[in-house]
C-alpha cells in the first residue's frame, strides 16, 4: 500500500537530506572522489604498461607473453600457479609505481626550514643575555 508523505515524514526526511547534502559537499568527500577516479585511470595506464611492455619483455626472455600457461598436475588436477605469478608481477608493478608517486609527492611537499635550536642552546642564549645586563 503506497502512502503519501505526511508531516512527520517531512520532518525526518528534510534534516536528513540537509545533513547528507552537507556531508557530500565537504571538501574531503569530493577530494576522495577525485582520488578514486584518478586511481582508476592510473591503474588503467599501469595495466596497459604491464600488458604491453613488461609482459612483452617477459615473452622475449621466457618465450611466453605471461605466466598464465604455467601449470603442473597433481593426480590429474591442474594447478595453475602461473596465474598467481602473473598477478604477483602486476602487484609488484602497481605497488612500486604507487610507492614512487607517493615518494615524489612527499618530496615536493617538504619545506626547507631553518635549523631549529635546541632547548639547551636557547637557555644558554637567555643566560648570556641576562649576564650582559
Amino acid at each position: 500500500m503506497a502512502r503519501g508523505m505526511n508531516a512527520l515524514d517531512a520532518e525526518v526526511t528534510m534534516p536528513m537530506y540537509r545533513e547528507f547534502r552537507d556531508f557530500i559537499l565537504k571538501g574531503n568527500v569530493l577530494d576522495l572522489a577525485v582520488a578514486v577516479i584518478m586511481a582508476v585511470a592510473f591503474g588503467a595506464v599501469l595495466v596497459a604498461f604491464t600488458d604491453g611492455v613488461l609482459m612483452a619483455l617477459i615473452a622475449a626472455v621466457f618465450g611466453k607473453p605471461d605466466f598464465n600457461a604455467l601449470v603442473f598436475e597433481v593426480n590429474g588436477t591442474p594447478i595453475m600457479y602461473g596465474r598467481v605469478l602473473t598477478a604477483l608481477v602486476n602487484l609488484l608493478i602497481v605497488g612500486g609505481s604507487l610507492f614512487l608517486v607517493v615518494k615524489m609527492i612527499n618530496h615536493s611537499r617538504r619545506k626547507t626550514t631553518a635549523p631549529t635550536e635546541s632547548d639547551h642552546e636557547l637557555l644558554v642564549q637567555i643566560r648570556d643575555a641576562l649576564r650582559a645586563r
